[in-house]
């Protein structure tokens, strides 16, 4: 046990494993970080315009906005 070949075997086997856990851990961060920019990208397109709603979106904000004015006849007092 006290052979000096076996101290430097027993590093340079311990240094080869922290090596490989720490590139394995640095290709993980970096495919983590690439796949939350996709995610980003996706998230947010920077050439799409403003969209209009569809026809059912527009219908039902036509009839918010009828309910709306009936209601503030009623709270002036108008008689429809």
């Amino acid at each position: 046990m006290t052979d000096p070949t076996f101290y430097i075997t027993m590093a340079t086997a311990g240094l080869a494993g922290i090596a490989i856990l720490s590139g394995t851990a640095l290709t993980g961060w970096r495919g983590w970080l690439a796949f939350k920019q996709q995610q980003l990208h996706a998230f947010v397109e920077p050439n799409a315009g403003p969209t209009l709603p569809n026809a059912s979106a527009r219908i039902e904000i036509a009839d918010l906005k009828e309910r709306i004015r009936k209601l503030e006849a009623i709270a002036a007092g108008v008689d429809l």
